[in-house]
């Protein structure tokens, strides 16, 4: 690995090769105050990766910067090994090739559930309206919202925005799922609904990255975790191994709080 702020607790990260999503260096500060020291970070296909770490630990601005939402100031981000980080490339291509949910479910408040989920398919890859409506109404109908698709987003509760809002990340078929505690504007009977959800796609060997606060999840469902503290990748390993046998203290202390019967 590269990237001078990142130590020997960065060690694991998977060969190059197979890489769905690469992160090399990647560097990113809010006016004189440094949020990303020199992430590295690579994701193999079918892979599930959990970001953890406090609030203020980069996790969210990192997902921010891969989906181009952020300029970043130092470093590249690699899509199957096309480098997306160039200022030349067009953001609405390269999004289009991932799947995005953030915490407070975005869907366009203006128009049905439906066209939500068909929005990328029709505008940026340019499906027919009948061709991305008939995979529209299958995911949906496998969630359980096909009843819900004519809705307007503010007749649907949260959990069920968020599954919307899953739905249309991964509508367009992309290659990496990109979640930003999704779960954390839902109130707690919600949470497994969604969870249950990123659970089964997981199984069906979706490649995602996710950003959570959901230890258990973490442990139970990530092929691998990446503990971020203070803008830089501290630990990583499999999942079990780190929550078994976290290898610096700062990790440590931060999953003592999980181990205490409290979401960390």
């Amino acid at each position: 690995m590269s990237g001078a702020d990142v130590g020997d607790g960065a060690a694991g990260i998977p060969p190059h090769g197979d890489a769905v999503l690469r992160v090399e260096g990647l560097r990113k500060s809010f006016g004189t105050t440094p949020v990303l020291r020199g992430i590295d970070l690579e994701v193999r296909e079918h892979e599930v990766v959990a970001l953890i770490g406090a609030s203020g630990s980069g996790k969210s601005t990192l997902l921010r910067c891969i989906t181009l939402l952020e300029s970043i100031d130092d470093g590249q981000i690699f899509l199957r090994g096309d480098d997306i980080s160039d200022p030349r490339v067009d953001a609405d291509r390269v999004r289009a090739r991932m799947g995005v949910v953030f915490q407070q479910f975005n869907l366009f408040p203006h128009i049905r559930v439906i066209d939500n989920v068909t929005l990328a398919a029709r505008r940026v890859l340019r499906v027919p309206r009948a061709e991305a409506e008939a995979t529209a109404l299958a995911l949906l109908e496998r969630v359980g919202l096909a009843d819900k698709a004519r809705e307007y987003p503010d007749r649907l509760s949260g959990g069920q925005q968020q599954r919307a809002a899953i739905v249309r990340a991964v509508a367009t078929n992309p290659e990496v799922l990109l979640l930003d505690e999704i779960t954390s504007a839902l109130d707690p009977e919600l949470v497994a609904e969604v969870l249950d959800l990123v659970r089964e796609l997981a199984a069906e060997g979706t490649t995602i990255v996710m950003a959570t606060h959901e230890m258990e999840f973490a442990r139970d469902v990530a092929d691998r975790v990446v503990f971020l503290d203070a803008g830089v990748v501290l630990e990583q390993g499999p999942a079990a191994d780190l929550f078994a046998h976290p290898r610096e203290e700062r990790t440590r202390a931060f999953l003592a709080r999980f181990r205490g019967g409290r979401d960390a």
